[in-house]
């Protein structure tokens, strides 16, 4: 990686970015990360030195500050599984938009195009996924839930073959394992491409799965690789 700087001035969510150094192409393979609660968008930048060098990473912070411990937060939570309305309402329309903008203003290959969230970013990154899944080539949703209850119309119809790998710690006592295992039950009826990987931890990411989460994410992006750009 070859640069960092922030883009809080320029576009509409506080972020931080990454490009690679690869001067042999205009538009890069991208991983937009979507921290939990209480974090900001620095917590999983520095993951991105796990992952393929190809890679542009952008690290984005989420809009409500969080009262109980500083960071922040994507929305309140109303009970485990259920987030608050209005919150989550304009974090998800926040994203959306910033989104879009990040397409256009950063050389993101919009083909190649991966979320990655954890604990409460996996709910804000299925929310993109299943109402947008045009605009990603593949998701890893860690250690989170999928909201069922919220005001989004979730395309289940247009997520065959989509591209999600789900991980979770069997030990995790903030959201349970069978969250995930849930939302790999719904994945699989609508017939996605769909990994999923459990592991002996608590509410958390290990070495293992990082090591499992890279070799994943570059052969997905060795398969949707496309002609080098001038």
């Amino acid at each position: 990686m070859t640069s960092l700087y922030g883009g809080e001035q320029q576009l509409s969510l506080t972020h931080q970015i990454l490009l690679p150094q690869n001067p042999k192409v205009s538009v890069h393979p991208t991983i937009i990360y979507l921290h939990g609660r209480g974090a900001d968008e620095e917590d999983l930048l520095g993951l991105s030195g796990s992952f393929d060098e190809r890679f542009l990473s952008i690290a984005v912070r989420a809009p409500f500050r969080f009262e109980y411990g500083g960071g922040y937060t994507w929305y309140d939570i109303l009970e485990l599984g259920k987030p608050q309305h209005d919150m989550f309402k304009s974090s998800y329309e926040k994203l959306l938009q910033f989104i879009d903008e990040a397409l256009a203003q950063y050389p993101v290959d919009p083909a190649r195009l991966f979320l990655f969230g954890f604990s409460m970013g996996t709910v804000m990154a299925y929310a993109l996924a299943l109402t947008r899944p045009e605009l990603f080539a593949g998701i890893v949703a860690n250690s989170g839930y999928l909201a069922e209850a919220t005001h989004l119309n979730y395309k289940w119809n247009e997520i065959a073959g989509k591209e999600v790998l789900i991980t979770h710690g069997g030990l995790d006592d903030v959201i349970p394992a069978a969250a995930s295992r849930r939302a790999l039950e719904l994945f699989q009826k609508a017939n996605a491409r769909v990994v999923y990987k459990e592991y002996d931890v608590a509410h958390q990411l290990s070495d293992r799965s990082l090591v499992d989460i890279s070799a994943w994410l570059k052969e997905r992006l060795d398969s949707t690789s496309s002609k080098p750009n001038a």
